[in-house]
């Protein structure tokens, strides 16, 4: 069986990148420090908050699915995960800095495309083990070292370096942890043991359009919803 090759997947997770970058209003500037706006970071902080909650859960199901088929595999998974339990509360923070309650942030309802993500997710770790799951949280740590410095430096410098605490702690966190060597390692032994590096790419490629579906509703319901309502005054 060939093994995951972690420089064509990160070379696939770039290209895939493009293409959103190519295709959502203003995805690439924000991802160059090049652009931001207040109601979008505010809701995509929240949006953060409540795929962390769910992403627990699911990766939860993922390690009860692994049971004692693979103890190394499983205690990789379950390090990952005691981890990263409570983290949301550090964006939670600054959520609260920028006036967002907690009750507000409760009553949000996800976007469609977290959603479908996270019920995929779900739906494949009964077909497919943990292999789903470790490569989405592979694809979030090296998305966040790549990209989540960069986009909060810009809103620490539009908003002020009290509004981006919580963010700055979670990065630091996850740096000194070296999270994207640790989901790395872990991917490639669920990979091996329950999927195929092919199958690696399918899911990939799922994710990352699912990623790009959330920046569009993201957009759209805020500097969208803005610019039309102004239309319409």
């Amino acid at each position: 069986m060939s093994k995951l090759d972690r420089a064509r997947l990160e070379g696939l997770a770039e290209e895939l990148l493009e293409k959103q970058f190519q295709r959502v209003p203003k995805l690439r500037e924000l991802h160059k420090g090049e652009w931001i706006d207040r109601d979008y970071y505010i809701r995509h902080i929240t949006e953060t908050v409540l795929r962390i909650r769910l992403n627990n859960e699911v990766d939860s199901y993922a390690l009860y699915k692994v049971g004692s088929q693979d103890d190394s595999l499983a205690a990789k998974l379950a390090k990952y995960l005691a981890e990263e339990f409570g983290h949301e509360n550090m964006f939670t923070r600054d959520l609260e800095k920028f006036g967002l309650t907690i009750e507000e942030l409760n009553a949000t309802p996800v976007f469609p495309s977290t959603a479908k993500l996270m019920g995929y997710l779900r739906l494949e770790a009964d077909r497919s083990g943990p292999a789903p799951t470790t490569i989405w949280d592979w694809f979030v740590e090296w998305y966040s070292d790549r990209y989540n410095p960069v986009i909060t430096e810009k809103a620490a410098t539009a908003f002020g370096k009290e509004y981006v605490h919580g963010t700055r702690a979670h990065i630091a966190f996850d740096e000194s942890h070296d999270h994207d060597e640790l989901m790395f390692r872990t991917v490639a032994r669920a990979v091996e043991k329950f999927s195929s590096p092919e199958q690696a790419e399918v899911y990939l490629t799922v994710f990352i359009d699912l990623i790009g579906d959330y920046f569009a509703e993201l957009y759209e319901s805020t500097v969208g919803a803005r610019e039309a309502a102004l239309v319409g005054s």
